[in-house]
């Protein structure tokens, strides 16, 4: 049982009904925070946690990640989309057994913890048998961090009198199974979603059949688009069916028309954006602007871990300066000169990656700020260190002048999974050494094959 206060902390806590305190207590009970407030008196059960020098801020949210691509770090950093796809998607993905999907997660996890994530959207679209489904959910169940597993399916090309995946809908009875057996507890941290082909990829059934199903079951969908539709008035026909809702996201989504996006925005589709990938692999300019201009929900995500790191500090930071650098541009095209304000704040970057995040994942309720009756899901910040001082402005100490080292603590669900700049947990060199081999194993086999 967690019965305890951290006393006197720089506290952000992201609600605008608390506000911030350079100096307060958070006090927390089980897994839930309880109180918000200068001088606390608490009884002499409670364990007093010193925090005079911490910032404490709301975890992370990573709304987008293929967690299973651990051990594919650093493999596709200078591919193309068209390469990326080929060679993972129609190659490597088929070479993974259910160890290495588990390890993979089970270390991305961990490395999100590390970073200060303590939410992920683990887009799984590598679940060839159950046991890969299984062990990816065991992975991520072992790290305790706080999770939706999208189950989605492998885009192998099709062996002789297969269909291809276009025409493939989701496993109804998979997902039943695992609505019932392994996601059966509201209270769990891990919950269940659908990563699915949507209109860009697949052919309008398909489409139907798939929304259906996280209709019947209430669950959170979510689907790329980043070139042309299979499907191109399939979001219309869906739309038109009443199976658009908040629970719908959509990653990337770069060069949708206005039209599109209007539509999507009044029937309460969120967005997920992952900026670094997007630049690197050719989907034109982040949605991120075209959203803010429209009104439309977003959030963000790190992607693939197989191209660039995934700790939510480099997302945040590619995308508020991308959007900065597309207003400047639309500024000089304007009036020849840069803006005269900074249209986009650090404190709306932070937004982006908590409480908007919560909001996009239907979680606001109980995750995105550090607010009384909320999870406590919280990140601490050493602000003694010589990037963090002097701290003018936390927010901008956070985002802009500090990184993973600097997480003294990680605390999830009210427990401590980071502590004094260390994982909770001491299996990390047996796992590291374990990825490695999955890794190489993985890469070796698809050279040779």
């Amino acid at each position: 049982m967690n019965n305890y206060i951290l006393k006197n902390a720089q506290i952000i806590s992201m609600d605008d009904n608390i506000g911030d305190f350079n100096n307060a207590d958070i006090l927390v009970n089980n897994d839930k925070i309880t109180s918000v407030s200068k001088d606390i008196h608490t009884d002499s059960n409670v364990d007093v946690i010193d925090c005079s020098n911490m910032i404490i801020a709301p975890g992370f949210i990573n709304t987008h990640i293929h967690t299973w691509q651990t051990g594919l770090r650093g493999v596709s950093a200078d591919w193309t989309l068209s390469d990326y796809l080929k060679a993972v998607h129609s190659g490597l993905a088929s070479y993974f057994k259910p160890e290495d999907i588990e390890i993979a997660n089970y270390v991305g996890a961990l490395h999100q913890i590390h970073c200060g994530t303590t939410t992920l959207v683990d887009w799984c679209h590598n679940n060839p048998t159950a046991n890969h489904t299984n062990s990816a959910i065991n992975g991520l169940r072992k790290s305790n961090i706080r999770a939706i597993f999208l189950h989605g399916s492998p885009k192998h090309p099709p062996k002789e009198d297969q269909k291809h995946f276009s025409e493939i809908p989701m496993p109804k009875s998979e997902i039943v199974r695992l609505r019932k057996d392994e996601f059966n507890s509201n209270d769990d941290l891990l919950s269940l979603g659908l990563a699915v082909l949507g209109p860009q990829q697949s052919i309008m059934a398909v489409c139907e059949e798939d929304f259906r199903l996280a209709n019947d079951l209430d669950l959170f969908i979510s689907m790329h688009i980043g070139g042309q539709f299979l499907t191109p008035n399939g979001f219309d026909d869906l739309n038109k069916l009443n199976l658009l809702s908040s629970k719908t996201n959509i990653v990337h989504a770069n060069r949708i028309t206005d039209d599109m996006l209007n539509m999507l925005i009044e029937a309460n589709v969120t967005f997920s954006l992952t900026p670094e990938v997007e630049l690197q692999m050719g989907f034109g300019n982040p949605l991120t602007k075209r959203l803010i201009e429209h009104n439309g929900r977003m959030a963000f995500g790190s992607d693939i871990e197989s191209a660039m790191a995934a700790d939510m500090f480099s997302v945040i930071r590619t995308s508020l300066q991308a959007v900065r650098h597309e207003i400047t541009l639309e500024s000089y095209e304007k009036t020849n000169k840069p803006p005269d304000k900074m249209s986009v704040s650090s404190r709306n970057a932070l937004e982006w990656a908590t409480i908007n995040a919560a909001s996009i994942l239907s979680m606001d309720n109980i995750i995105g700020s550090i607010s009384p009756g909320k999870k406590a899901d919280l990140i601490m910040f050493k602000k003694d260190e010589i990037n963090f001082t002097p701290t003018h402005d936390p927010i901008a100490s956070i985002l802009f002048h500090s990184g993973p080292r600097d997480i003294d603590s990680v605390i999830i669900n009210g427990s401590f999974v980071k502590r004094n700049g260390n994982l909770i947990d001491k299996k990390l060199p047996s796992l590291l050494e374990k990825l490695n081999e999955s890794g190489k194993r993985i890469v070796h086999d698809f050279l040779a094959r």
